[in-house]
């Protein structure tokens, strides 16, 4: 893992999320993204297997286009096209009409990419089912699994 790509990525992900909040707190977002960045950092850091590199920088990377008004070539400049492609595929499409639509199109993009993108959706499910003590997220939380398909590849 290099040190260099995860700053990066975390400079650029704090100057975007600046004035973002976790929802429900006073934490700065950054405490969402480093948490799910964490998650990919335990999962990866034993596995020969996985590109961890990659994985880090779309974890730290996750919601800044679908949060901030971050356009897709402006993330494919800075990080690559393909740190970009699995941002995207987390990214929910708001053209689509309902809730529903919108999570049943990310996660087939999802799973048309490497599996380290499908990791971080899990991660970032996993971060939020752990800030669970905020006010409102322990009744969402326990309706998350019924409402999201399975990543049927991981």
């Amino acid at each position: 893992m290099t040190q260099t790509l995860y700053q990066k990525a975390m400079k650029f992900a704090g100057e975007k999320h600046k004035d973002q909040k976790v929802p429900g707190t006073e934490a700065n977002y950054l405490l969402h993204i480093s948490n799910v960045a964490m998650e990919i950092f335990m999962a990866g850091i034993h596995n020969n297997n996985f590109d961890l590199d990659y994985a880090i920088q779309v974890a730290v990377l996750h919601d800044v286009l679908e949060d901030t008004a971050t356009s897709f070539d402006e993330l494919s400049d800075n990080f690559g096209e393909r740190v970009a492609v699995g941002v995207k595929a987390l990214t929910k499409d708001d053209t689509l009409s309902s809730k529903e639509a919108k999570i049943s199109d990310s996660l087939s993009r999802i799973n048309l990419l490497e599996k380290e993108v499908g990791m971080v959706k899990l991660a970032d499910r996993i971060t939020n089912l752990q800030e669970g003590q905020r006010p409102g997220i322990r009744k969402r939380s326990k309706n998350i699994w019924k409402k999201h398909k399975p990543l049927p590849r991981l």
